[in-house]
């Protein structure tokens, strides 16, 4: 036999042993596969889900103070200048003691000076003071003030779900509804309304 016909016969044995080999194999499987059933352990590798049982938002709050500003008007009065009211009573004594000097004679016209000087003193006073009035000045000033600005946002959910009988607790960033999709090492990955 020549060399080439032993390398084709060799190829084609070794293409008839593969074929059977793998025909084995799947039948092998398939005798795997429902001997796995009977046991309850499932052979299919897709997407494997457990229920979801409670969902709590995870709140973080934050504090942000602002300053708020505002015109506030301010009105002041100024003392009069003449607080004691010393030129009222003095035009008013004055003025009292001419009136009394003009009234009776002797020792009388001199009581009846002081007495009117004294009179017109204190009227001169009192009429001063009904009119005098302090100066009143108006400002606008600016008031600050700083208040406390809040905010509350949900950061995440944890989320309590039960697979192969057990309840697990996971923190997720979103709210996934009635079921999880879970990994090997029972992992919630997703979420699967």
């Amino acid at each position: 036999m020549s060399r080439l016909m032993v390398n084709v016969l060799n190829i084609a044995i070794a293409a008839a042993l593969a074929t059977s080999l793998s025909a084995c194999n799947r039948s092998a499987d398939a005798g795997t596969s429902s001997a796995g059933a009977d046991a309850g352990v499932s052979a299919d590798a897709g997407p494997k889900y457990a229920k979801v049982v409670g969902v709590e938002p995870v709140r973080s709050t934050v504090n942000n103070p602002k300053q708020v500003c505002h015109d506030e008007t301010v009105t002041q009065t100024a003392p009069p200048k003449d607080q004691h009211r010393i030129a009222g009573t003095a035009i008013g004594a004055v003025v009292g003691g001419l009136l009394g000097n003009q009234v009776g004679g002797g020792k009388g016209k001199t009581l009846a000076t002081v007495a009117g000087a004294v009179g017109g003193g204190y009227a001169g006073n009192r009429i001063e003071a009904s009119r005098q009035h302090g100066q009143v000045t108006s400002t606008v000033e600016r008031k600050c003030s700083t208040v406390n600005n809040t905010s509350t946002k949900i950061v995440g959910y944890d989320v309590r779900y039960i697979y192969n009988g057990v309840t697990r607790t996971v923190r997720m960033d979103h709210d996934p509804g009635d079921r999880v999709q879970v990994q090997e090492g029972v992992t919630a990955v997703s979420d699967a309304r």
